[in-house]
């Protein structure tokens, strides 16, 4: 599969689970959105792109149906 990589921004809280097991939230800005098959997204965000998370495909939309997430291209 062709990983496929759009500019987002993010508007609202959208929860992840952080590496020890706490909840976090994307924080408000720029990020970019690749998607790495059917089923999930990686999610990077930060000056230099130093942040990142996978989300399912599930969590991506509701966060666009909210308005959370915009999509930019």
């Amino acid at each position: 599969m062709v990983h496929t990589t759009h500019s987002a921004r993010v508007m609202g809280p959208i929860p992840y689970a952080k590496g020890d097991g706490k909840t976090a939230t994307i924080p408000l800005g720029p990020c970019l959105i690749e998607q790495i098959d059917d089923q999930s997204f990686d999610i990077v965000w930060g000056g230099r792109g130093q942040s990142s998370t996978a989300l399912r495909a599930e969590d991506i939309k509701a966060a666009a149906a909210v308005g959370h997430l915009l999509l930019l291209d």
